[in-house]
């Protein structure tokens, strides 16, 4: 009918009549509605005056604010005595309008035009198989496990190496997988899922293609790093969105829940990641990105009961904070809200969203991969507060590009770093330095390639430049 109400009225008087006056103003305002009529403060305080016959119960006008003015149709009006026939067929024009079937239609089966789409691998993590001499690598990119040869060494000439097998598919339920871990006696492998599956999922070493886990642990949210105790069967694993650690038996499986847990604001987690342990000195060292806040003290239902072991994930509002980034140290039977036994952090060890460790006891050195520096930092084990590294790999020779995955191989005495920036697996000379050429590289395409896309986010449009926008 296109009728805007041009004025918001209050109103106020006495409660004995009060209702019977609004109802008179109700009738009065929706009988002007009907005959098309602009309402205005003067019929509206004339409709009040009318409501009732004493004028002291009567409706009495306050004051009168405009409506800001409205574009387009205003809704439907149907009077009370319209048909059935009528509304019949105004509920039909409504149905047929393009707006409702636009909402019926169903758009999922339509193709795009196009499509922008990393076909490469990105490779995340990385382990080694020492009995069967096979490099195991986790590619979050492409959702998939790809198995190597130890000694593949992709040619500058070639596109790219290919895998001896690969585990991928739906039935696999791998998807961002960031963690991966290599049973010595049994080859079994661990891909540790992060952003969208909440599930650790267990391979046989004979698995290939699209087959599904032989077994899987229902991890918390945000579920990243894992390190293992082979003596003691433990299973440890950061929880990133969480700020904490869960230590679970090593064969865990479906809703199994962790045997103990280090959250609160005494750890100084802070966006964990990487996570290595010392089994000599009985420690843990976790690399942390440094966004934390604190969580309610609501412990989440797990079955029919609140799981003491289970982190808490519901944060408390206005808690939220950035510490450094830093490498926390806690004891390997640390459980609750505990204090780190002593936290590297600060300009000096130059640490700039580390994610990967990899501890050599031989050397007394923690390795560290630093994501966004581009380069390994190692330090002394025993190093706490702003301690400088003791020495640093960095250069254009080295490849190294946003690297992530670190494993030290004591076997071979070679460590291996995941470069998630450039599509490479690269391996180095144990206690390489400076700006040193790897000794071998696997890569899965060409290095400077784009689009280098890896869990893209909402994605928006410039109409200026006529260019899309993705956060990666």
């Amino acid at each position: 009918m296109g009728i805007s109400m041009q004025d918001r009225v209050k109103t106020s008087g006495p409660r004995r009549g009060r209702w019977t006056g609004a109802l008179g103003v109700i009738c009065a305002i929706c009988g002007l509605l009907l005959l098309g009529v602009h309402s205005t403060t003067r019929e509206l305080l004339s409709a009040g005056k009318y409501a009732g016959s004493d004028p002291t119960t009567a409706v009495r006008l306050v004051s009168a604010e405009p409506f800001a003015e409205m574009e387009g149709e205003a809704c439907l009006w149907e009077p009370a005595s319209a048909s059935a026939a009528l509304s019949s067929s105004l509920m039909q024009g409504a149905a047929a309008s393009p707006v409702a079937l636009r909402r019926t239609l169903d758009f999922s089966a339509r193709k795009p035009i196009r499509t922008i789409r990393d076909p490469y691998s990105a490779f995340s993590a990385v382990a080694i198989d020492h009995k069967n001499n096979e490099v195991i690598l986790a590619d979050e990119n492409l959702f998939q496990i790809a198995v190597y040869d130890r000694l593949a060494n992709t040619p500058a000439n070639a596109k790219m190496t290919e895998p001896k097998r690969l585990i991928a598919g739906d039935k696999t339920h791998i998807e961002f997988q960031c963690g991966v871990y290599v049973d010595p006696k049994t080859g079994d492998i661990y891909a540790v899922n992060n952003d969208t599956v909440d599930d650790m999922v267990i391979f046989s070493r004979e698995a290939k293609g699209n087959v599904p886990p032989d077994r899987s642990l229902h991890t918390p949210h945000g579920t990243f790093g894992i390190a293992v105790h082979e003596e003691r069967e433990e299973l440890f694993l950061t929880v990133q969105h969480d700020n904490a650690i869960v230590v679970y038996r090593k064969y865990a499986v479906e809703e199994e829940a962790p045997i103990r847990l280090i959250q609160g604001d005494r750890t100084l987690l802070a966006d964990p990641h990487g996570i290595a342990i010392d089994t000599t000195s009985k420690l843990i060292y976790v690399t942390n990105y440094g966004a934390t806040k604190s969580f309610e003290q609501v412990r989440p239902a797990r079955g029919s009961a609140a799981q003491p072991t289970w982190p808490l994930q519901d944060a408390a509002p206005g808690t939220g904070r950035f510490y450094p980034p830093s490498i926390n140290v806690y004891r390997l039977e640390d459980s609750g809200d505990v204090a780190p036994v002593r936290v590297i952090t600060g300009p000096k060890t130059k640490i700039n969203w580390a994610t990967g460790l990899a501890i050599d006891k031989d050397r007394n050195e923690l390795l560290v991969a630093n994501d966004m520096g581009d380069e390994i930092l190692v330090f002394n084990l025993d190093a706490s507060g702003d301690a400088a590294p003791v020495r640093m790999m960095k250069g254009p020779k080295t490849l190294l590009k946003n690297p992530t995955g670190l494993y030290l191989d004591e076997v071979n005495n070679e460590f291996w770093v995941t470069n998630f920036g450039n599509r490479t697996a690269t391996v180095y000379k144990r206690g390489a330095d400076g700006d040193t050429a790897p000794l071998r590289l696997i890569r899965s395409g060409p290095i400077d390639s784009v689009p280098m896309l890896g869990n893209p986010h909402p994605v928006a449009y410039d109409t200026k430049r006529e260019q899309i926008l993705v956060p990666n």
